[in-house]
């Protein structure tokens, strides 16, 4: 049964294994069994499910993935974890610890061997610091995913769901969209954490798209032209992307894509939407091949 949910439990098991914190690492455990049960609803995790978690800390979000999965695989970073987790997770037969760095893990390779290379669900309380590499690496290596239901900072949930015209509107928010349908399904306050972070978070699924939602012809173009266009955002899209590494043309020619597509030569980046971005791309591209 999972019992580390409960305050007083993550408590006894901190101090008898004597384990501190590491800041590099970015570590807070959930202490609230209702959004432990949140998460895992919102995954919509099943006995059919191989489930990937990132970061199970001493195995707290792990026990209920065990009980509602098939099998669940943890990739956890701080060696110290280890022999916590091998106790806290020893009444579990369909659960597998992985001792390394999510970032050099091959996913593909796991989901290939464990889940006939069938999509999978990735589930994490993630680290801060380390969010947006974590779901971009998945996202960007084309890993088979379902969905990915995570605990990330307020902020940054906020940033995956918005749209143009917002301070919040940028790459990440792009990024997401473009793989993935965004939806914050709970709020969660500092005190549902030990130790207590300085800012609120919350949950957000992924729901990967079937299809993505724009025809672009060079995905890796698209994604340059973004960055390049919040980089500054207070420069026009014409500035900004004369500092696109992909993008060969002189500002004369990317003033001639930008009214190819419709749009004055003043307007900034965080105007245009996902729509908007793939098709100048593609006139971009277009043009580079000429």
């Amino acid at each position: 049964m999972a019992t580390l949910g409960i305050p007083q439990n993550t408590i006894a098991v901190l101090q008898k294994y004597h384990f501190n914190f590491q800041k590099k690492f970015g570590q807070n455990f959930l202490i609230d069994p209702h959004v432990l049960e949140k998460i895992v609803e919102a995954a919509g995790v099943t006995k059919e499910d191989f489930v990937l978690e990132i970061g199970p800390g001493i195995g707290t979000m792990t026990q209920y993935l065990c009980e509602n999965a098939r099998e669940v695989v943890a990739v956890e970073i701080d060696t110290n974890l280890i022999p916590i987790l091998e106790d806290t997770l020893s009444a579990y037969d369909n659960v597998t610890v992985i001792n390394q760095d999510i970032l050099k893990l091959d996913i593909a390779k796991l989901a290939m061997e464990r889940n006939d290379g069938k999509p999978i669900k990735v589930v994490a309380n993630l680290p801060y610091y380390i969010t947006t590499p974590i779901i971009m690496g998945l996202f960007e290596s084309h890993v088979p995913i379902d969905s990915i239901t995570v605990m990330v900072q307020k902020e940054v949930a906020d940033r995956m769901q918005v749209g143009p015209g917002t301070k919040d509107y940028g790459a990440l928010s792009l990024a997401v969209q473009f793989y993935a349908k965004p939806e914050i399904v709970a709020n969660v306050p500092p005190n549902c954490f030990m130790p207590r972070p300085n800012v609120g978070s919350a949950v957000i699924r992924l729901t990967r798209h079937e299809e993505v939602p724009v025809q672009v012809d060079d995905e890796k173009l698209m994604f340059s032209i973004i960055r390049a266009s919040f980089n500054q955002r207070r420069k026009t899209l014409a500035n900004g992307l004369s500092n696109a590494p992909q993008v060969h043309l002189s500002k004369e020619e990317i003033q001639e894509c930008i009214a190819e597509l419709g749009e004055p030569l003043t307007i900034r980046g965080e105007a245009l939407t996902l729509e908007q971005f793939a098709a100048l791309s593609n006139i971009i591209g277009n043009r580079q091949k000429k």
